[in-house]
């Protein structure tokens, strides 16, 4: 995009509703994906459609230099003034016009003198997308995933200084999302404009965000870097079974024979799954603390694959009859699940030296 970035996005609204106060302080970074996440009815798409301007919350919104709320200053910009481009759960297509007319639609909505730059910037969006191919297809004729993919497109098209994006995965079947998110992971590589997503799937936040905001009852628990927040043991009850560290590795080989690739970490390596990534690949792998067990001495004759020499490195308080270990593998955080028994067997303690297992790994692509 040729838009020029802003240096940050500030946030600090408030929004009265009939279950809660969304109530929010945020400075983010405006690069990458910021993924709000959290359980249907937290405030994710109360705020984005505030940061949008969609609806009148009380508070500041700026974004770099340009300033779209404050309300000490008596400065509120309207939606069609923003530069923000939204794309919903639903794609919103015209189907009364070709994937090119859709695009092109987006395109008028901005002053003639930027029309030239808006187009090169929208056919970059379309070699990112990949959607060149379908341009003269009628929109009834796409898929789920290319209906997004052009719905992506046509937001890119004004060029936005925000690009926001509420649940655009959810109305996707899974074989639908699979082929949409490598796209999304593209638009971040490729094209410098920040994004806010909202989503409450686990899945999207480990393979999408660089940064998250966790939010619950309309409050903020947890705002950071992504692998950062998923590796704290001090938001269980509001991740639930998602709860685990994010973790990223090296490809270093793989055997095609048994379907595995070997990741190198700091504190050792893993077994996944094969999925074609090549070696030296970069790679992100979400860890479930569910599927972590902790051994005094290292494990012979097992089944389990994956076993990493760490230091238990915080306990959390126990919740019912379950505690959460946090980890520490040589700088790689591993979280763990345990009963309280087990626990309290093993006489676990910071500082102690311990091996993890880890029965399943999910390989985020």
């Amino acid at each position: 995009m040729s838009t020029s970035l802003p240096r940050d996005l500030h946030l600090d609204l408030h929004l009265q509703r009939p279950q809660f106060a969304l109530q929010v302080q945020l400075n983010l970074p405006a690069q990458g994906i910021t993924v709000l996440w959290g359980a249907s009815g937290s405030g994710k798409t109360s705020l984005l459609r505030c940061v949008a301007g969609l609806e009148r919350a009380r508070g500041r919104v700026q974004i770099g230099s340009a300033v779209w709320q404050d309300d000490a200053a008596g400065t509120f910009v309207p939606l069609w003034q923003r530069r923000a481009g939204m794309v919903f759960q639903e794609s919103s297509l015209f189907d009364h016009l070709d994937v090119q007319g859709n695009l092109d639609y987006g395109l008028r909505r901005l002053p003639g003198g930027e029309q030239a730059a808006a187009r090169r910037a929208l056919g970059q969006a379309v070699e990112v997308l990949g959607i060149g191919h379908l341009l003269r297809r009628p929109t009834a004729t796409l898929s789920g995933g290319e209906r997004q993919r052009v719905a992506i497109a046509r937001a890119l098209a004004a060029q936005p200084r925000l690009l926001l994006l509420d649940e655009p995965l959810a109305s996707l079947d899974a074989p639908r999302k699979r082929e949409v998110m490598p796209w999304l992971e593209a638009l971040r590589q490729h094209l410098q404009l920040p994004m806010l997503y909202v989503t409450h799937s686990a899945d999207e936040v480990a393979q999408l965000a660089d940064t998250l905001v966790v939010l619950d009852q309309g409050q903020v628990r947890a705002s950071g870097p992504v692998d950062q927040v998923l590796s704290s043991i001090d938001l269980p009850v509001h991740l639930g079974d998602d709860v685990g560290a994010l973790v990223t590795g090296t490809v270093t080989g793989c055997d095609p024979a048994w379907g595995l690739c070997r990741l190198a970490l700091p504190g050792g390596e893993l077994w996944v799954a094969d999925t074609g990534v090549p070696e030296g690949t970069p790679l992100r792998v979400r860890i479930l603390a569910r599927d972590v067990s902790i051994t005094l001495e290292r494990a012979q004759h097992t089944s389990i694959q994956n076993h990493l020499p760490c230091v238990v490195a915080q306990i959390a308080a126990p919740v019912g009859h379950q505690v959460l270990v946090r980890l520490d593998a040589s700088g790689t955080p591993v979280l763990a699940r345990l009963t309280a028994r087990a626990a309290s067997q093993l006489q676990l303690r910071p500082g102690m030296a311990v091996w993890a297992q880890i029965k399943a790994v999910s390989l985020v692509r």
